[in-house]
């Protein structure tokens, strides 16, 4: 007879933990966005992938406003509609303002709730702390995009591992 016993696992990594994880991936991608050209950042774009500022501006539009919604409990669709940066300087401010936006809403999630079910986006029912990973994810996912754009420029990337 074979019988369960619940076992209670510690954390590998902590809420403040996952949070400078993040912003480390943010950071580097900041760092993308600078080695980019004016021009390039905003037209260059490799086998009719998107340019990297369309990108950036993806990436601008799930964090902030997701642990927005997160906190709120609010199934708010996707949208990136009003983020329309026409400079490398207007995307690195919105970038930084995003960065204090994560910061306030992601402090804002209790603890005990990282591991609660939320329809994200009204589209995505994970538990928040997937849907979190996930951000970090699609980060690095166009990030490495944004890398194969410099390499194609001549222009060396920033170190990955620099976060």
């Amino acid at each position: 007879m074979m019988t369960t016993t619940a076992i209670q696992h510690d954390s590998i990594i902590g809420k403040e933990q996952l949070l400078k994880h993040w912003q480390g991936h943010r950071a580097l991608t900041r760092r993308v966005i600078e080695a980019f050209p004016e021009k390039e950042l905003f037209e260059f774009s490799v086998a009719g992938m998107r340019p990297f500022s369309d990108l950036a501006i993806e990436l601008l539009s799930i964090g902030g406003p997701a642990l927005k919604a997160i906190v709120d409990r609010a199934a708010t669709p996707y949208s990136e509609e009003g983020i329309t940066p026409k400079t490398k300087a207007e995307l690195l401010k919105l970038w930084d303002a995003e960065t204090e936006t994560i910061n306030n809403y992601f402090g804002r999630i209790p603890h005990e709730d990282f591991s609660e079910t939320f329809n994200l986006f009204g589209q995505y029912a994970f538990p928040i702390y997937q849907n979190i990973l996930y951000f970090v994810d699609n980060e690095i996912h166009h990030r490495g995009q944004g890398y194969v754009y410099l390499r194609a420029l001549g222009i060396q990337p920033p170190f990955f591992w620099e976060r």
